[in-house]
């Protein structure tokens, strides 16, 4: 069973859509015993950084989730909470990736929305994964690029585009909506 973590974010039924139409079953819950027994958990999201860890703490959700030992997918919101801190409302985050989240200048035209392409792609994340592939994001802050960083992009400026700490692996972009490259993504995290 693959556990779908739910909390106060968006984007869980695409999530979910889209793991089922890979052949897996899965839930989406915010059951501990459940997220526990899970093979793997996605803790996807789109949504705000401190309403969201503000529901995680309330109800003792953040423990969970630094406490997990099976593989986990953060995706978008879910990488960004994955990090030590965000400048989106100046949140403590949970600090499994040891790298801040900042926003994009805002000169420039934020948010990053569309299809952009990978560069310096290492992990098992990306088996199959070509140089012509592109993935699609929607987001206006990003993740700096630091030893966990295990895929960049370049809008405004390079960022982490995907992360791996142990058993925690992230993307900036949404597989979910990334076509047959995304789907091939979400499968090899399910396989892992």
């Amino acid at each position: 069973m693959i556990a779908i973590v739910k909390y106060n974010a968006g984007n869980i039924a695409s999530v979910k859509n889209a793991v089922e139409r890979l052949g897996y079953n899965c839930s989406v819950t915010d059951d501990e015993i459940e997220i526990r027994r899970a093979a793997k958990v996605i803790f996807p999201g789109v949504g705000e950084a401190s309403s969201a860890m503000e529901y995680l703490r309330e109800r003792k959700m953040d423990r969970l989730i630094r406490s997990l030992e099976q593989p986990v997918l953060g995706i978008c919101l879910g990488l960004q909470l994955l990090c030590r801190h965000s400048e989106e409302g100046n949140t403590n985050c949970l600090g499994l990736f040891d790298t801040s989240v900042k926003r994009f200048p805002t000169t420039d035209i934020v948010p990053h929305i569309g299809w952009n392409d990978l560069k310096q792609t290492r992990s098992l994340l990306f088996d199959g994964f070509g140089s012509e592939d592109t993935v699609y994001f929607v987001h206006s802050y990003y993740a700096e690029i630091c030893s966990q960083t295990i895929a960049t992009c370049d809008y405004i400026l390079p960022f982490s585009a995907a992360m791996q700490h142990r058993n925690f692996f992230a993307t900036q972009f949404h597989p979910e909506k990334s076509a047959s490259v995304g789907e091939r993504i979400l499968g090899n995290f399910l396989k892992l």
